[in-house]
This record gives C-alpha cells, structure tokens and sequence, in this order.
C-alpha cells in the first residue's frame, strides 16, 4: 500500500474539520437560544415534536402529554446552575376550520394556557414557559444548554395525568422526576444540545439581545 501524500493529508484533515463545523452549526440551528432581561430562552424552530404515535393520537381527538426540561450547566458540562421542569396537555381544536391546537400547563397556578393555535405557534409557546434566571452568572462564564422534550403515554384514556396527581401538583412533579430519571422508553423525545459552550456575551453579540 503506497503512503499517503502530504496534500492529501491535509485534504483529509480538513474535510473532518468541515463535517465536525457542520456538526455543531446543526446543532445551534436545531436549539436556539437568547438572552432577555436576566431569562435564557429557548427556542426550537425546526422541531416539530408533534410527530408520530403523538400526531395519531391528536388527529383522533386525544390529549397528548409532553414532559420538556431545560438545562443549564455553568463552569463545567457537570455543574448544573439551573434546570425547568414541566408538562403541557396538548390537545387538536376538533371544531376549527384550520388545523389549530390547544396547550394547557399541568400543575401550575394560575392557569397558563393558549388555543387556536398552529403546531408551531403552540410548540413555541411550550418553549416560551422554560426560560430560566441567568442571575449570578457573568457574561464570560462557559455554560452548556439542553433541551430535553418526551411525549408521555397517558396512564389511562380519559385521564391524561392519571390518578396518581393531586389537587396540590406534588405528585406531579415527583412523576416529572421520574420522567427524566430514565432514559426515553418506546416514546417519542428529543433531545437538543447548544453546542459548543457558549457565554452570555457571546450570545449578546451573536443576537444583538
């Protein structure tokens, strides 16, 4: 086998570069992130997570349950400074003339909730409930960033949050603990990572927030 030219070598080495760079800019585009009054925000402009046995489930007029989790690293991919947990009750708008959706917000008070909405107006709105404080950080501390969404099998028809919750939501974020404690089962997730680390600043810089 002959060896390999120099030129070729580099031809090499920078085709990797070019896929690793491809890599990462995907995974910037995929989650996209801004920084408003102390909140990072998350955003997920090119996943539809309304897809699937989930997509079946609304087109037959059934609530669908969606677990989502933001997470914040800080120093290090290990520490983490600040993470959201929740569930949204997903459901189709049967009567309205144009594909539309409606999102209540499981456990929380007062009632945050939309309709009429379109697939990507409600999965944004989803998103727009999980910002989290960025207060205590610098603006050139390296952080890392991950948005975790599940679709969740109702525990039974007719009872999206099953039995196992009460009036109080405690049950309900015990559950949600659970959720994210193991790793997805038969149903759909997504899981989106701001990659590579990034600051406060450079996010100030790169969308003028």
């Amino acid at each position: 086998m002959a060896p390999l030219k120099p030129w070729w070598l580099l031809v090499t080495f920078l085709s990797g570069m070019a896929v690793g760079m491809l890599a990462m800019a995907m995974n910037s585009e995929d989650l996209i992130l801004e920084h408003r009054n102390n909140r990072l925000e998350f955003s997920a402009p090119r996943t539809d997570f309304f897809a699937g046995k989930s997509a079946q489930r609304l087109e037959n007029a059934l609530e669908v349950p969606f677990a989502i989790q933001t997470t914040l690293w800080s120093g290090n991919n290990k520490h983490v400074f600040k993470s959201s947990t929740a569930r949204f009750i997903v459901s189709k708008d049967i009567f309205d003339p144009k594909p539309s959706f409606s999102v209540v917000m499981a456990g929380v008070s007062p009632r945050r909730a939309v309709a009429h909405q379109s697939a990507k107006g409600a999965q944004a709105w989803c998103l727009s409930q999980m910002s989290l404080d960025t207060t205590g950080l610098s603006g050139t501390e390296h952080l890392w960033a991950r948005l975790d969404i599940r679709a969740e099998e109702p525990a039974r028809e007719g009872s999206v949050l099953g039995d196992k919750v009460d009036p109080s939501g405690i049950s309900l974020l015990t559950t949600l603990i659970d959720v994210f404690s193991k790793p997805p089962g038969s149903q759909p997730s997504w899981v989106l990572d701001y990659s590579p680390s990034f600051t406060l600043d450079s996010l100030r810089h790169t969308r003028g927030s």
